[in-house]
């Protein structure tokens, strides 16, 4: 029962996560109306770590009330700080590539390509002696049809933001699996924060490097800005790793491929966003490699 409980408690903390992320992107697509992607980004992980920071300190006091340094002292824990650098590290790979397609790629294309990372995982996890499902080469034709439809027919040429899509995808795999591995050894809160930091401080030089960030265009897109740091990265990512420490690794990819369908949905609704049919049709075909690499192997399962 108390096993049941926790992954009830995971799956409801992973659909919340995915449909904040879905809505990001028509955050994401609206506040590049103003300012660039590295602008984008940097503030947004800056303000994510930011909002994280009061909510960490009301927990401590919640958990241990007696204990005053309580806040300070579990900084210092070198697991901790080694996580968060292996987590940052392709979340900030992953953030920008995904900003940078969002210039000229819409919201709904650019979260179905995003989740091909759910097909990417346990590819990836044969470099980390996992076993992939014997459903993944089948997954992978698919997901590369559908990738076809979305980005290659009726055009002459794979447009670029397709291209940095795919390598987002990539880098949030990666990112996933070092969230799986260390989400049970560390403080979740604290790993989110330090995990927003890492990716605000490595994308703040590339901020001043290409672009010219100005106050005015920044407080253009404060409202953007706000819902994508203290909601995306603040609240959505923390849900992350908060459910998956209680949902396996398989069913969280599962729950999380949503995110593609919340953003659809959000585009439709909010900027009025509309798939050409081969587009729909990619959609599919993506949605239904996602699923597939998500079944159990009676075999693995054995």
């Amino acid at each position: 029962m108390k096993f049941m409980k926790q992954q009830l408690r995971g799956s409801i903390a992973l659909i919340i996560a995915t449909i904040i992320w879905g809505s990001t992107f028509v955050a994401q697509s609206v506040g590049m109306d103003h300012i660039g992607p590295f602008t984008f980004q940097a503030i947004r992980c800056a303000l994510g770590a930011l909002i994280l920071l009061p909510i960490i300190w009301i927990v401590d006091r919640i958990k241990k009330p007696q204990d005053s340094k309580n806040f300070l002292s579990r900084w210092a824990d070198p697991k901790l700080w080694k996580a968060s650098l292996l987590c940052g590290i392709p979340l900030f790979l992953a953030a920008n590539l995904q900003q940078m397609a969002i210039v000229d790629t819409d919201a709904g294309k650019s979260a179905f390509l995003t989740a091909m990372y759910i097909v990417f995982v346990p590819i990836i996890g044969i470099f980390w002696k996992k076993k992939p499902s014997k459903w993944i080469p089948l997954s992978v034709l698919l997901g590369v049809a559908g990738l076809y439809c979305l980005s290659c027919v009726g055009v002459t040429k794979i447009s670029t933001g397709d291209l940095l899509l795919l390598g987002c995808a990539l880098a949030f795999a990666v990112q996933i699996l070092f969230v799986d591995h260390y989400a049970n050894q560390v403080d979740c809160l604290r790993l989110n924060c330090l995990n927003s930091l890492v990716c605000a401080v490595l994308t703040t030089p590339l901020m001043f490097a290409v672009e010219t960030p100005a106050w005015s265009a920044i407080w253009s897109s404060s409202g953007s800005l706000a819902y994508a740091g203290f909601m995306s990265m603040g609240i959505a990512y923390s849900l992350q790793i908060i459910g998956q420490k209680d949902v396996e690794p398989a069913t969280a990819s599962l729950l999380m491929s949503l995110e593609s369908v919340f953003a659809v949905l959000s585009g439709w609704l909010i900027l009025q966003e509309r798939l050409t049919l081969w587009e729909g049709i990619g959609c599919l075909l993506v949605f239904g490699a996602i699923i597939l690499s998500q079944l159990p192997d009676k075999k693995l399962s054995k």
